[in-house]
């Protein structure tokens, strides 16, 4: 039995390594969303401030939004509402999966992005 927890645990931190960011970021929503499933207080606690506190505020606009929702899921559990928590993040992992999907798919010919990356860039004299 503890050999099965090894490498459980092995696989577990495996995935977490081998991760993009992006990815990272869904497994922080899964453990949230089962935490909020499980009325962990603790555990969904820790989940929704590590996504809060990874927060990248170079994109000011977008990552105060998110602050904002964190920060009222946070309310949301100390109130005992779970529910209210899990609708918003489990909406916002649906999100994340979704531009998941779209970065990890081939651009297509003539994709405004694909030609960017073809054309070669000079630095102007």
């Amino acid at each position: 039995m503890y050999q099965s927890h090894y490498f459980t645990q092995e696989y577990r931190t495996q995935d977490v390594m081998s991760a993009s960011p992006v990815r990272l970021v869904i497994m922080a929503y899964d453990v949230a969303i089962r935490a909020c499933q499980q009325q962990d207080f603790e555990r969904a606690t820790r989940a929704i401030t590590l996504l809060r506190d990874a927060l990248n505020f170079d994109y000011a606009e977008v990552a105060t939004g998110l602050f904002r929702l964190y920060q009222w899921c946070l309310e949301c559990l100390r109130a005992g509402d779970y529910q209210s928590a899990l609708n918003v993040l489990v909406e916002l992992r649906e999100a994340w999966a979704e531009a998941e999907k779209k970065m990890s798919a081939a651009p297509a010919p003539g994709d405004p992005l694909m030609v960017r990356t073809m054309v070669p860039q000079y630095a102007s004299a």
